[in-house]
Parts: structure tokens; C-alpha cells; sequence
């Protein structure tokens, strides 16, 4: 314990801190319910109900009604929910669901959909067990240690649905123009994770064929579940294997890297792999985060969640084996440098507007 002594210029400041602070204490406690409401399905009980009382709710929920009377109150006072009049009987008052909290809270689809942000919540816990320990030794975390596949395929999921085939294989001129003629077009995705993007790809394409590297078992699990889910497994495949191999072969027409560059040990030796992959006539395209391009306070909201993440995540993965240690924010001159390093002679930021992610073209 440390005691800290204050002048007067402090005191100003000690308030608005500590305020701060407790606003973010309130946010994830807040978030939490939302996580709870999420997992018992409590949103779609809701969802176009119309008005309800805690009873007919528990009895939609199948939840005890004492735990849903407090939950709805508490949704309601945090603005999740509204309720018809406060000031009736506790059994009497009626709770809404309005139409745009289902959306961002129920639609997978919707770039508007938060639920992963409030699936963040309970894989703290694990994350921070982890980084105390990581913070010392600075060996590195494996990317399995984390379980965070499925939180991270949540986050990616509703940009591919509305920009993947919409407005970022339109900006790879030779790629799309194949695409729409429906020639045979062979795609590599190195660090495909749940395998979002290549069955993205594929379902909008019927003459693509994807191939997709991963070391994460559980993710590329994830992955050939999907495909088969969707009815393209005969066209994308996954295979748990280090995309920095020097062994993997292809000629393919895209090599693409989506948010994955960032957490790699040796982002140059993937880079070389993409090259080999690319041969003379494809094309290579990494996609990562929008970072600023230098380190600025303040900042915006966008470049603090890199580096909260970055913290508690990214970095780690990135120093497995004595790696870079890049982490989330990955900023251009770095993603210049690891390209000149690779082997490419340039980098070009493809005219595509989107506020977490930007698109580098890499040549030779």
C-alpha cells in the first residue's frame, strides 16, 4: 500500500480520474449482464414480444422470475431495455426489447452487432492470469492458450459479410475480373483462423477454390465445420499447418493475410511465403489494422482498443520464439518494412475506406 501525497494542482485531477475509472468499472459490469443475457438467450426471448411483465418473460426465457425481474431492471436502468411505467408494482411493469437493440445484439450479420464486444468480458479473466505471468518472462503466449478463436471470428465476421466480396476483392482488378467471368480462381489464405473469409469467398464464387493455413487446431476444426455447414467443403480447405513453411507450395492467383500479420513471430518469413505462393502472376494482399501513422496522445477510440488488446493479447502471440513482437498496432512504415524485407518492392494502400482495417497490395 502507497500513499500519495497531493498538491493542490491534484486535486482537480484525482476526481476526474477516479471518475473515469469507475465508468469503466460500470461499462464491463454492464457488459457482463449483456454477455449473461447472450448466453441464456434472455434477447431473443425478448425480441419481438412486445411488451412483458417478469413472469410471462421468465416463463418465455425459462428462467426463475426472480432473476428475471432484476435483470430486466437492471437492463432497463442501464438503457438496454425500456419499461412501460417504473413507478407500478414490481410484478406489473412491462419490459420492451426496441427493434435496434435486437439488431445490434442479435444480428451476426450487422456491422452494428456487438456481441462480441460484450463476449470480451469473461475471457479477461483468462487473459490477465496469463499476461501477469507474460509481463515477466517474456516468452511469448501461444495463440491456443488464449481461447479466443471464437471471439475473434465474432469480431471478423460481420466485415466479411458486407465487405469481402463488395468492395475488397472489387479493388484487385485481375482477381475480380476472373471472378465475374467465372474462370477458375485459386486463393491461399494464410492465418485463416475459423475460416470466415475463404467460405466468404466461396459462397459468392462458385469457380474459387481456397485454401486456408492455420496453426490452431481448434480454429481449423471450427473451420471445416463451416464448410460443411455452408456446402463448399469441396471447394475451401483448411489445414493446421505454419503458413511460414518453406515447404508449402502453389500457384495461386490471391495470397491474402487478414488480420493476422500483427500476431506473427516472423511476420517477414510469412511475407516470403505469401511471395513464393503469389509465383509471377498472383497476387499478394494483406489486410490489417487501421493504426495511426505514429505513436499520438490523445488518440482516437480506435488506436486505444489496439493497444488495450494489444496488451492482453497480440503482443504475446507475437513474441512466441523469440519473435518481433509487433503487436496490434501495426503501423505503415512497419508494414513497409517487413515487405522490403520479404522481398517485395513495393506497397501500395488500396483506395478502400474502413475504419479498422487497410488494405496493402504487395508487389515485386
Amino acid at each position: 500500500m502507497s500513499t500519495i501525497a497531493l498538491t493542490a494542482e491534484d486535486e482537480s485531477s484525482v476526481e476526474a480520474f477516479a471518475g473515469s475509472l469507475f465508468a469503466a468499472c460500470l461499462a464491463s459490469m454492464e457488459l457482463a449482464n449483456v454477455e449473461l443475457g447472450i448466453r441464456l438467450g434472455l434477447y431473443e426471448a425478448l425480441a419481438d414480444a412486445g411488451p412483458l411483465t417478469a413472469a410471462a418473460f421468465a416463463k418465455r426465457a425459462g428462467i426463475a422470475v426472480r432473476y428475471a425481474r432484476e435483470w430486466l431492471e437492471q437492463q432497463a436502468v442501464a438503457g438496454v431495455v425500456t419499461v412501460d411505467d417504473p413507478t407500478k408494482r414490481p410484478e406489473d411493469r412491462r419490459f420492451e426489447l426496441p427493434n435496434a437493440h435486437a439488431h445490434v445484439l442479435l444480428d451476426d450479420d450487422s456491422e452494428a452487432c456487438m456481441k462480441a464486444c460484450a463476449a470480451v468480458v469473461p475471457w479477461l479473466a483468462k487473459t490477465i492470469d496469463l499476461m501477469v505471468k507474460e509481463f515477466k518472462d517474456a516468452k511469448g503466449v501461444a495463440f491456443g492458450d488464449f481461447d479466443v478463436h471464437d471471439v475473434q471470428a465474432a469480431f471478423t465476421r460481420p466485415v466479411f459479410v458486407n465487405h469481402l466480396t463488395q468492395t475488397w476483392l472489387p479493388a484487385l482488378a485481375e482477381v475480380q475480373s476472373k471472378l465475374d467471368a467465372q474462370q477458375p480462381v485459386r486463393i491461399a489464405e494464410v492465418g485463416c483462423g475459423e475460416g470466415l473469409a475463404a467460405i466468404t469467398i466461396a459462397r459468392a464464387y462458385p469457380t474459387a477454390q481456397v485454401d486456408g493455413y492455420d496453426l490452431d487446431p481448434a480454429s481449423i476444426a471450427a473451420a471445416n465445420r463451416a464448410a460443411a455447414d455452408a456446402n463448399v467443403a469441396d471447394r475451401v480447405r483448411f489445414e493446421v499447418r505454419d503458413a511460414a513453411d518453406p515447404t508449402i507450395h502453389g500457384d495461386y492467383d490471391l495470397v491474402m493475410a487478414i488480420e493476422m500479420l500483427h500476431d506473427v513471430p516472423d511476420p517477414v518469413g510469412i511475407l516470403r511465403t505469401m511471395r513464393k505462393l503469389a509465383g509471377t502472376h498472383g497476387i499478394v494482399l494483406v489486410v490489417d489494422e487501421r493504426a495511426e501513422e505514429s505513436f499520438t496522445v490523445p488518440t482516437t477510440e480506435m488506436e486505444r482498443f489496439f493497444y488495450a488488446f494489444s496488451t492482453l493479447h497480440c503482443l504475446a502471440v507475437s513474441m512466441q520464439d523469440g519473435g518481433v513482437g509487433t503487436g496490434t498496432v501495426i503501423r505503415p512504415d512497419t508494414m513497409r518494412q517487413y515487405a522490403t524485407s520479404a522481398g517485395f518492392s513495393s506497397v501500395e494502400t488500396l483506395d478502400v475506406d474502413h475504419p479498422q482495417f487497410v488494405l496493402y497490395r504487395l508487389t515485386t
